[in-house]
């Protein structure tokens, strides 16, 4: 393949590409039609009713598009009718857009697809306000023109969009894929520098680091899983091309389960094989097994062959030969170590063999579940169900919807003592930067800012360089596909591309250069509203709800303990099931890393023992780690006849209940019933004849009681410690 191919073929194949190429698409063909016409005033219009329409767009089939595509044009109508109605009657106005943007935020409870709708009708709200804001004295008529043409826009990228899904209808599922192994090497590659025997070395800030890629690997495994389900439903048998994409899911699953998987706490290795090579060998193997995955991620993307390699398998081999040296030592104190080590070998070879077969789209599936945990509501009775949940004080939707209501309210009210001409971007800056929590709003308040300094300085400098109308249409086009390609992981740029085609449109309808000012005044002052009303209205704190994130972390760990203990005893089942309760435990053990990282962005009275928090995510990682070296190796044992087994068993499920009990009621956490120390020594006292699955049950669960005193001891410190005691309940 030429040079300029193989460019053309990876800019195509790019994640964002298919977005990016359809925004171009169907403005650049409204461009051209405006232009043909000789009649460029509909263009603003047109531009904005396709914005809205693609904020609106969620991952779907062509069908559920079409049902997303026809109920937001609805949406819009409906809105766009409100606000020319009631536009001229200030108190009914304000009271419906309030309304208005509680419903749409409560509409979060039902699915992204609707939450997307919701916000996107609220945008197109404010840009039909605009537009009987530069009507006023033209009546109505002039107004319903310019929502038919913000309709007929949305209109067009709908069907468009609709198309485009039924042309590449898989395109999601391998770009979610190749993110996916993409994410799952970097994991491994941050999990081999654990693996560095180094005495003394920041094994605290490797350890946070893979936390923080855990969160982004269990993102991207949630990711997947939706735009599976979204094809191929949840339960119905795949075919031959989507039973690829099921069994490299489910790989991914098995490599993440292996990859997070702890066998023995990495200082006690360090410290044994400090002067053999072994270690070094672990972390050679595991770095470039995140390399061929990451490799294999760029090969879906791509839809190439992959290539395990040949050095990837003399690593592999390597390993094996420095553990095999050890063994013949008959070292009596490395025994266990080397258990250890030889489970960490097996989990590396079974990642070894699985990428072998990666390129293997004929494997069969027969014998595995391909059913997927469908957590959106389908029914009208579902869908009422989640409403009514929502539709309570404790509800976080509830408190976010009340807070943006009172914020739009405030904002108006503003907007018609200050700057009652051209004010509206006020509404949309606090739509736009108004977060759940306020560590949310806070991050977005400083990037909107910055953004549209950068915008606003940008499009100055444009209009001076470039006068011509022409460049200016070819600018704004520009800047509203920079938008759209960055608006989800680089809103700063984002914000600034989007202020720069807004005040370019707006140039051809009069002097865009008057506009600059009042844009960045009314971004201050809608940036000011939404920080204050995430500091007054409600606010969310994290700190006062940690307790309930923290305990259903111990929750879930729980049930899947309970789960992967009971395949120890029937045997290895890769079920429905099972696979809830994996996902469940990392879901949480990320909410809980999501809400640290929030509450270091909130006010210092209101974050509670961040410290006690992070250690507690620190233990909770090490917990999810051993439970996931039992995960990864289970198979049918002989744990139910060991009576030592069944204590521990029963104890851990006495010992963790309890603590999540205490944490969800924001309590000290119960004392211990048994002496945990000494039952793990008596799990560690392995018999001579025991086999190597018992063995593996043994030590595990023996590592577990031991970190259940400092798990417990992190608990009540987040919770009923000093910083915390001066921050009163929600």
């Amino acid at each position: 393949m030429r040079p300029t191919e193989r460019l053309l073929n990876q800019l195509w194949a790019h994640e964002k590409a298919s977005y990016g190429l359809r925004v171009f698409i169907a403005l650049s063909t409204l461009m051209a039609v405006c232009w043909y016409r000789g009649d460029l005033q509909p263009l603003p219009s047109l531009f904005l009713g396709t914005i809205a329409s693609a904020v609106a767009e969620t991952d779907d089939n062509g069908w559920g598009r079409s049902k997303s595509v026809l109920l937001s044009l609805l949406c819009f109508v409906a809105a766009a009718a409100a606000v020319i109605h009631l536009f001229n009657w200030p108190l009914p106005f304000v009271a419906a857009l309030a309304l208005a943007a509680f419903a749409s935020t409560l509409l979060g409870a039902l699915g992204e697809r609707y939450a997307s709708i919701g916000q996107a009708t609220v945008t197109l709200a404010i840009y039909t306000m605009i537009a009987m804001d530069q009507h006023r004295d033209a009546g109505t008529d002039a107004a319903w023109r310019d929502v038919a043409q913000m309709l007929a826009g949305a209109a067009w990228y709908g069907a468009l969009s609709i198309l485009w899904t039924v042309m590449f209808a898989n395109r999601p599922v391998r770009e979610r894929l190749a993110r996916l192994f993409g994410e799952l090497g970097r994991y491994l590659q941050l999990k081999a520098d654990l693996f560095e025997p180094v005495r003394h070395g920041d094994l605290e800030a490797r350890r946070l680091a893979l936390a923080e890629q855990n969160v982004r690997v269990v993102e991207a495994l949630n990711a997947a899983k939706a735009a599976i389900l979204s094809r191929f439903g949840r339960s119905g048998r795949p075919g031959v091309q989507s039973g690829l994409y099921f069994r490299l899911y489910y790989m991914a699953q098995d490599f993440h389960e292996r990859a997070s998987s702890s066998h023995y706490p990495y200082e006690a290795l360090s410290e044994a094989f400090f002067h053999s090579d072994v270690l070094y060998r672990c972390r050679r193997l595991l770095s470039l097994q995140g390399g061929a995955c990451m490799t294999l991620g760029e090969a879906i993307r791509l839809r190439q062959p992959f290539d395990y390699g040949e050095r990837n398998r003399q690593a592999g081999q390597d390993l094996e030969h420095s553990l095999q040296y050890l063994r013949d030592q008959h070292n009596p104190h490395w025994q266990r170590l080397l258990g250890s080590l030889q489970l960490l070998a097996a989990n590396l070879s079974s990642i070894a063999r699985q990428l072998s077969e990666a390129s293997l789209a004929d494997t069969p599936l027969e014998g595995i579940d391909t059913r997927l945990r469908d957590s959106s509501p389908h029914t009208l009775r579902e869908m009422a169900t989640r409403l009514r949940q929502a539709l309570t004080p404790g509800s976080l939707l509830f408190r976010h919807g009340v807070r943006i209501a009172v914020a739009l309210i405030i904002g108006y009210a503003v907007l018609k003592l200050v700057h009652p001409s051209n004010g509206y971007w006020i509404l949309l800056t606090v739509v736009f930067v108004c977060r759940p929590n306020f560590g949310a709003t806070r991050l977005r308040l400083v990037q909107r800012i910055g953004g549209t300094l950068f915008g606003l300085g940008a499009t100055w400098a444009l209009m001076q360089l470039f006068p011509g109308t022409t460049l200016q249409l070819l600018l704004a086009l520009a800047a509203a596909l920079l938008f759209f390609v960055t608006r989800t992981d680089r809103y700063v740029i984002a914000t600034a591309a989007i202020t720069t085609m807004a005040l370019l449109c707006f140039n051809l309808l009069g002097d865009g250069f008057v506009l600059i000012w009042p844009r960045l005044l009314d971004t201050l002052i809608g940036c000011a509203i939404a920080a204050a009303a995430s500091l007054l209205i409600l606010p969310d704190w994290q700190g006062r709800r940690l307790h309930r994130v923290m305990a259903q972390v111990v929750a879930t760990s729980t049930r899947y303990l309970d789960e992967v203990l009971g395949q120890y005893r029937s045997g290895m089942r890769d079920d429905l099931p099972y696979r809830i309760a994996r996902r469940d435990m990392h879901n949480a053990d990320v909410a809980l890393s999501v809400a640290l990282s929030n509450m270091l962005r909130e006010p210092g009275y209101a974050r509670g023992n961040l410290d006690a928090g992070f250690r507690f995510l620190a233990l909770s990682n090490t917990l999810l780690g051993y439970l996931s070296a039992l995960g990864a190796h289970r198979a049918q044992a002989a744990v139910s006849d060991d009576p030592r087994v069944a204590h521990a068993w029963q104890c851990l499920q006495q010992a963790l209940a309890g603590l999540s009990t205490a944490l969800a009621e924001r309590r000290s956490a119960p004392a211990a019933e048994v002496d945990e120390i000494a039952l793990a020594d008596a799990l560690e006292q392995l018999p001579e004849d025991i086999d190597d699955k018992s063995r593996l049950v043994r030590t595990q669960l023996a590592l577990i009681l031991r970190l259940l005193p400092r798990l417990r001891a992190a608990a009540d410190e987040a919770v009923g410690g000093p910083a915390q005691a001066a921050v009163p309940a929600a």
